[in-house]
């Protein structure tokens, strides 16, 4: 499993750059956009691969829960690193306009960005665990399953939790200090 979810991860990545370079440096429109489009397959091949794998009898296995914890993440960000990649591209070849950049620390604006990114967070734990627990009752043998609950499920939970700590409440923290100063 974790040799699958590296191949999809440089997989990601190879789609990326192929779908770029079609698109910005051939001029095939069509072709980059059918490119970029293609990557959450990547997704949907290590979901079917974890489900057969686990149905077919396999234990359970940190290869398992890191394959959902990946999905998780593709989903929740893949479109913004799609949008990063290609913001960038399209400056540096095509003339595109200067890439977005978050907003300055100390501004309302870094608050409302730090919030919305963790919100994506959110999503991507939940889809983790979602897929950790459809993955847990569809097979349920616990015996099975088990490393999925004890050791997963929390970890998601402990990353969602710093990245609050360390995104909108260290960021709500330096706004209040930048307000207070002025």
């Amino acid at each position: 499993m974790i040799g699958l979810i590296a191949a999809c991860e440089v997989g990601f990545w190879v789609l990326l750059a192929a779908g770029l370079a079609a698109r910005y440096l051939l001029r095939l429109r069509r072709v980059g956009a059918a490119l970029l489009v293609a990557t959450p397959v990547l997704d949907i091949v290590l979901l079917t691969a974890a489900v057969v794998d686990i149905g077919r009898g396999a234990q359970a296995s940190t290869g398992h829960a890191l394959g959902a914890a990946y999905l998780g993440f593709s989903v929740a960000f893949g479109h913004t690193v799609l949008r990063w990649a290609d913001q960038r591209v399209a400056h540096r070849f095509a003339g595109g306009p200067p890439p977005w950049r978050p907003p300055g620390r100390g501004t309302g604006e870094r608050v409302r960005y730090e919030w919305r990114e963790w919100r994506k967070c959110l999503l991507a734990c939940g889809v983790g665990i979602v897929v950790l627990a459809l993955l847990s009752f569809v097979f349920g043998e616990p015996g099975r399953t088990e490393v999925l609950w004890q050791g997963w499920i929390p970890r998601l939970g402990t990353v969602a939790l710093i990245w609050l700590a360390a995104g909108p409440v260290w960021t709500v923290m330096e706004y209040r200090k930048a307000v207070s100063h002025r």
